[in-house]
């Protein structure tokens, strides 16, 4: 197999790897096919009226200022007289799709819907929207239009702002909130000459929406606790206020209008969200008006696991919490609509002030809901199982779905409500349990299949690393080839049987590609087989001792490194043992001036993973720390080549390179100035962050191809970028990390002598563009599986050095004002994962310059790196569970799908790094790609 076929072959088995945690962990919850349950007694309010502050913390709205000023004073008068309140506990991710679906469906938004942004519903569910007879929203046209596009008929109508008008640069952000309140007095005062609309208004079961998005930009714009962030809730408690009188005006006082506000997610105290801080997760609830308990004085202790309500000052009134789903079946149960099919939530009877007669009847209908879709859910799985293998949810059998339906039934009809209430929260808690079966139930099978695939690849790589690129006796020449079509006709046998009993089970197209791929990965290493008799035979000459302390190096490296997935300082902890290797070595006496800058590179890097992932202000000042160093190493280089072939175009071309690098530093300074007086993004800084983005991919290949001189120019301009893109210390990691890489080149190239390798290339004569000598590379020795280690290590430290992804949440729109303030999720995404990449291709390019000194072929050492990359990915597909809390879920599926990322990344950048590396653009000229 060649290189080419075989980095396609690799990439696309990567692919399958990585898609497949997707079925097993993501795929969606939602079944259809269910019937509407509908409580057969009047409900208690015609309409109902919902307040969502995008991005509102609980303590924010509850806790008093430090003078004891109340935020909200009417939400807070309505606690204490008129309404119930609690908590609404959000799940992750804490963003605003998957909060307003829990919100509004009552189910918990899967991972499926990333891929469209969280704007278009990845499947059509039902929603409160829905079921109701009219419904009209106001707010963001990033949240609306959701709804209505999953709406059935044409009930729910939306009205949104532009979306330029969420921008973060703006001057108020709270104009957000304002439009919304301007926009429904308008509309109430339009629907007065408007007979149609009038009569519509005043039918029942309607909803009114109002998305506040205000409080949640002014929070990334500002932090929340910045006098913007508090003033938006303060104008956002009279804004309710207000539309609360104007309703009540409108329907004349008839007192069948409910009201309930609360909020899709948090945020931290450094303006982000998305993981599971308290601060993201706790959320407020206040619900008043028809049919809701009135406010309850208690003496007792309430106990919710925090100590927040002390704070609050509202430990005199009953708290009720609720899971954040619970929400869909509350409001269903106020307007009498059915709860949404595909809900979960758990109807909070407490807030409910009504006879026992409708609780009953509406937890009824609560539990037969979800019972629906335990039955549709149990049928597929069992259509889509053959008979013998079906293993039923015991608890749930037919027989005693009937039987609960029947008894509590019963129960109603006889007038024993309290325990009919009882009866349907077993049978719920049981659902949601069998739900959760028939949803994992192939787990098991795919997973396995998954393990297979991944270990008879990672046993394919190696043995071919054995047979290409080791110093082992050559396998006879004379095969047989008789076994081998032998052993061809097996796994032909194998995969057919495979793929019948898929198709006997209608099992799903992803099914065939997880199951049959461990077929020709398994053929293709038992093929290699006499290579592990070669191996056997050449044990004698090996030096065992040796390679039982790389086998030791290896296993407590990838260790090291998976640990470093949870805790961010034992990077430092590598750090610190990586440098004491020119000492263990030996390679510190024959190169002291180098082992020292080794040593002192390695402690400057060692601080970054110490520092805080997150939580940090905005500090312009070491971006320009970070261009001045830049600049002062540049200048150094160039004057230190003055006499030693750089030519006058290249001196140019650097000078051009440090005035970009000066401007720059000084672009990410004069934004954030600008943006503090709210006078928005420069456009002259916008040109210049575009221009320099664009630009960082092509004029590197303008530099001469000379090692030195070409990984300077492509440090040069991906800094540049890096710059643009940061906020504070972590600009100073790219300069200190391609300190320690440019150590690294000259270190590696000492240990080739050091271990008896003669005819070393010198580093200030190796070109990247010449075609490395076929007779001068050489085979691969142990101390090149140290050099993979140091790799993969380097590209864990370029990862979580500065945490810029080790923490959903540590997003930060301010990273990307110097190109955009206002809100687009995929471009600020591609940007962001750009930074990313950045220290990537630093550790690539020094990876690359590696190979070519130490005189590897491309191909052989990066095999080793992949086979330690498959190893952590398969310890991290071990470590994945759905059990525990969401974090813990959610953290260990995080960690699979970024090794996996990585490794994929990987493989492709390398090609990238190549082309950076080898190949010169000349003005009016094609560029052309040579591999190695």
């Amino acid at each position: 197999m060649n290189m080419i076929t075989f980095f396609i072959v690799g990439l696309l088995v990567h692919v399958v790897f990585f898609i497949s945690i997707f079925d097993i962990y993501f795929t969606s919850p939602l079944v259809h096919g269910m019937s509407p349950q509908r409580v057969p007694l009047p409900s208690p309010a015609k309409r109902l009226v919902l307040f969502v502050a995008d991005g509102l913390r609980a303590d924010s709205m509850f806790k008093p200022d430090t003078n004891g000023t109340i935020r909200m004073p009417y939400l807070r008068s309505v606690i204490q007289e008129s309404g119930s309140w609690g908590v609404s506990h959000t799940r992750v991710p804490t963003e605003s799709r998957p909060g307003h679906v829990a919100l509004i469906a009552g189910f918990y938004e899967d991972v499926s819907a990333v891929a469209k942004g969280w704007k278009e519903n990845p499947v059509e569910f039902d929603s409160v929207f829905n079921e109701s007879r009219y419904t009209w929203c106001w707010g963001s046209p990033d949240i609306l239009p959701m709804f209505a596009k999953g709406a059935s008929g044409d009930h729910v109508y939306t009205h949104t702002y532009p979306a330029a008008m969420e921008d973060f640069a703006s001057k108020d952000a709270s104009k957000l909130d304002t439009w919304v309140f301007d926009q429904v007095k308008e509309f109430l005062r339009s629907a007065k000459e408007n007979q149609t609309l009038m009569s519509q208004l005043h039918e029942d079961k309607i909803v009114f929406f109002l998305h506040l998005l205000g409080i949640d930009t002014n929070g990334h714009a500002h932090r929340p606790m910045s006098k913007e962030y508090l003033d938006n809730i303060g104008l956002v408690d009279s804004g309710v206020a207000e539309i609360v009188t104007v309703l009540e005006e409108f329907f004349g006082n008839d007192g069948r209008t409910a009201y309930v506000f609360t909020a899709d997610h948090g945020m931290t105290n450094w303006g982000s969200h998305g993981a599971s801080h308290p601060s993201e997760t706790l959320t407020p609830l206040v619900v008043w008006g028809a049919g809701v308990q009135r406010a309850q004085r208690t003496t007792t202790f309430q106990n919710y696991g925090d100590d927040y309500i002390r704070e609050w000052g509202l430990e005199t009134y009953r708290r009720i919490d609720v899971n954040q789903a619970d929400i869909a079946p509350l409001m269903s149960s106020l307007i009498g609509v059915p709860i949404p099919l595909n809900s979960v939530g758990v109807l909070p009877l407490k807030y409910l002030n009504n006879s026992q007669h409708f609780k009953a009847e509406s937890m009824y209908a609560n539990a037969v809901q979800i019972l629906e879709q335990f039955k549709v859910k149990m049928t597929q799985k069992k259509e889509t199982t053959l008979s013998f293998l079906f293993t039923p949810y015991q608890p749930l059998t037919d027989s005693k779905m009937t039987e609960f339906v029947s008894h509590t039934r019963s129960l109603i009809q006889k007038g024993h409500f309290d325990e009919a209430i009882q009866q349907c929260e077993v049978l719920i808690d049981q659902a949601m349990e069998g739900l959760s079966y028939y949803h994992t139930y192939d787990r098991l099978f795919l997973g396995c299949s998954v393990v297979l695939g991944f270990i008879g690849w990672t046993s394919y790589v190696v043995l071919v690393i054995l047979k290409t690129h080791a110093s082992l006796r050559k396998p006879p020449a004379s095969r047989d080839k008789t076994a081998g079509r032998h052993l061809g006709r097996v796994f032909v046998c194998v995969g057919l049987l495979v793929s019948v009993f898929l198709f006997l089970q209608a099992s799903s197209f992803t099914y065939y590609i997880y199951c049959l791929l461990p077929v020709p990965v398994w053929y293709g290493v038992l093929k290699e087989f006499g290579i592990l008799v070669d191996l056997m035979r050449s044990v004698p000459s090996l030096n065992l001792s040796k390679c039982f302390g790389y086998f030791v190096l290896v296993t407590f490296g990838i260790e090291l490194l998976v640990v470093s997935f949870f805790y961010r300082a034992v990077l430092t902890l590598g750090l610190i043992v990586l440098a004491l290797w020119p000492v263990v070595s030996g390679l510190y006496r024959k190169t002291k001036s180098r082992s020292v800058s080794w040593v002192l590179s390695c402690l400057c890097l060692a601080v970054f993973p110490l520092l805080p992932v997150v939580g940090r202000e905005p500090n312009t000042n070491y971006v320009l720390c970070a261009g001045a160093l830049m600049l002062f190493t540049s200048f150094l280089y160039i004057l230190s080549r003055r006499h030693a072939g750089l030519h006058t175009r290249d001196r140019w071309l650097f000078i051009g390179q440090m005035l970009q690098v000066a401007l720059c530093a000084y672009v990410p300074s004069s934004t954030h100035s600008s943006l503090q007086l709210k006078q928005g993004l420069p456009l002259f800084n916008q040109l210049i962050s575009w221009t320099t983005l664009v630009s960082s991919f092509f004029v590197p290949l303008l530099s001469s191809t000379r090692l030195f001189h070409r990984l300077l120019s492509i440090l040069m301009s991906l800094i540049c970028v890096y710059l643009l893109l940061s906020t504070g210390y972590e600009a100073l990691f790219p300069p200190v990390l391609s300190w320690l890489m440019f150590v690294w080149i000259h270190m590696e190239q000492e240990a080739i002598d050091t271990h008896g390798m003669s005819n070393r290339n010198e580093l200030s004569h190796i070109d990247f563009a010449e075609n490395i000598d076929l007779s001068r590379i050489r085979q691969l020795s142990l101390d090149d599986i140290r050099r993979s280690h140091f790799f993969v290590f380097f590209i864990i430290i370029a990862f979580f050095g500065t945490g810029n992804i080790a923490s959903i949440n540590s997003f930060d729109p301010a990273s990307v004002y110097c190109f955009l303030t206002v809100f687009n999720p995929f471009i600020m995404g591609g940007l962001l994962m750009w930074k990313v990449l950045i220290p990537f291709i630093i550790v690539m390019c020094t990876f690359e310059s590696v190979q070519v000194s130490t005189r590897l072929s491309s191909r052989s050492l990066f095999l080793i790196v992949l086979v330690i990359s498959d190893l952590m990915a398969l310890h991290f597909f071990f470590l994945v569970k759905d059990y525990g809390s969401w974090l813990d879920i959610g953290t260990s599926i995080s960690h699979y799908v970024i090794v996996m990322s990585m490794t994929i990344f990987l493989m492709l950048l390398s090609v990238m790094t190549h082309i950076l590396t080898s190949n010169k653009l000349h003005i009016g000229q094609k560029v052309k790609v040579h591999f190695k």
